[in-house]
């Protein structure tokens, strides 16, 4: 049962709270009370503006009635339950469960992602132990430091007679050799414990360190707008906990701060009252390439955009999430997203509407764009990006393809739909026929 069936039980469930009759409510939406009665018992799909007058007169938003902000949760349990299948959960009765209790249906999604992220955390610090460069180098220059301690040690220890000269000697190696421990002790320590306890099962990777740091942020930078900037943002990213991270962090900045200046602020805020967001229309307002203007689009304060970038293998190297659009944490994503068709088609723009398993629609916008990085005779690297866009905010320009919609999903192993063309393996759900 597709999410949007339960929108009369939360229609109903309003009324009812409200204590308002079903017929008074039918008279003030303009419709028939056996309509309504139709559409409180899932018999009818409500179309989107009755939709809306019946939320302006219960009192709600529109959301709460069409299940938008269940879609998420929906998705998460999913994954959960692809994570520890065979459990009995009564998966047919999903979406019924986050409907009705969003509040424990977010619990278990917290629940699981805390429990999944402590095990990754444990997996990362087996593999540092077991093979990172770093770490070896560390540790064997910690045994040479204990080893030359021991050594001096045993020396004072062992010879009562030592001259008074060479037993200075000794105790002046004896404190830079445990001053060198020590500094090593912390630097391993520093490096094994690279963030706090409460935070080791949130991120495990640069890539999701740095993705926190811009959630926390409200997926924005608008110092990039002012003067000094980017010097602010720099001394964010410094703390965060890994190298990598910092890394990855400063060249996202970078990347960032060099978009801010080719597409100024206030400049591109006009721009896209008056154009809309189509982001061929504003590159060729700015005279700038398109991937900068995927990513202003995303990263500008208050956007509603998701966006995910892939490089040429597919792998995503940045994800901002879109309520409603499972974005894959782990793994390989949905082989019908339009990320991936842009990337076998380069400089060819790619507009699609797309559906989720929940009954979300989006408009996505993808493009990939080729480069030359070691000149003409090097290799030829490619980047892929798309742009989600709700559609209500994208706008009737970007939101009148003709025909069905495309339907997708977040990852095979959890989506429902049966008939896919594309399906790389079972899904571990109940699929739709």
């Amino acid at each position: 049962m597709p999410l949007t069936a339960l929108t009369g039980t939360r229609l109903r469930e309003r009324r009812i709270a409200l204590g308002l009759r079903q017929a008074d409510l039918a008279q003030a939406a303009g419709i028939s009370a056996s309509y309504l009665n139709l559409i409180e018992h899932n018999r009818r799909r409500i179309a989107p503006d009755l939709l809306a007058r019946l939320a302006g007169y219960l009192g709600v938003d529109v959301a709460a009635l069409d299940g938008a902000a269940a879609g998420a949760l929906v998705d998460e349990l999913r994954a959960a339950l692809a994570d520890l299948p065979g459990q009995g959960a009564e998966v047919d009765r999903i979406e019924d469960f986050a409907a009705r209790f969003p509040g424990w249906a977010g619990l278990v999604v917290a629940l699981h992602l805390r429990a999944g992220g402590l095990l990754r955390a444990v997996e990362a610090l087996h593999d540092r132990l077991s093979h990172d460069p770093h770490l070896s180098a560390a540790l064997h220059d910690m045994l040479s430091a204990v080893s030359s301690v021991r050594s001096t040690a045993g020396i004072l220890a062992e010879t009562p007679d030592i001259e008074p000269e060479w037993r200075a000697r000794f105790l002046h190696n004896l404190h830079q050799d445990s001053e060198r421990l020590a500094l090593r002790a912390e630097a391993l320590v520093a490096f094994l414990d690279g963030s706090d306890a409460d935070d080791l099962g949130a991120v495990v990777s640069p890539q999701e360190e740095v993705e926190a740091w811009l959630a926390a942020r409200g997926w924005s930078l608008p110092e990039l707008d002012l003067p000094g900037g980017l010097a602010t943002l720099q001394a964010e990213v410094a703390g965060l906990a890994s190298q990598a991270a910092r890394g990855q962090g400063l060249a996202l900045i970078q990347r960032a701060a060099g978009d801010a200046a080719a597409l100024p602020g206030r400049d591109f805020a006009a721009a896209l009252t008056s154009l809309g967001p189509d982001p061929a229309r504003l590159a060729q307002h700015f005279g700038v390439a398109l991937m900068p203007v995927f990513r202003r689009l995303a990263l500008l304060a208050g956007s509603e955009a998701g966006l995910v970038l892939c490089d040429g293998s597919g792998t995503m190297t940045f994800q901002k999430p879109v309520p409603g659009f499972s974005l894959p944490r782990f793994g390989s994503a949905c082989p019908l997203w339009p990320l991936f068709t842009a990337l076998s088609r380069p400089m060819t723009p790619i507009e699609v509407v797309v559906e989720t398993p929940a009954g979300r629609r989006f408009v996505a916008l993808a493009f990939a764009e080729t480069r030359y990085p070691s000149g003409f005779s090097g290799p030829e690297l490619r980047e892929a990006a798309m742009l989600i866009l709700p559609a209500p905010t994208a706008g009737p320009a970007l939101s009148a393809r003709q025909g069905p919609p495309l339907r997708i999903g977040s990852t095979c192993r959890i989506c429902p739909r049966g008939a896919c063309p594309a399906r790389r393996e079972p899904s571990i759900l109940s699929v739709e026929v």
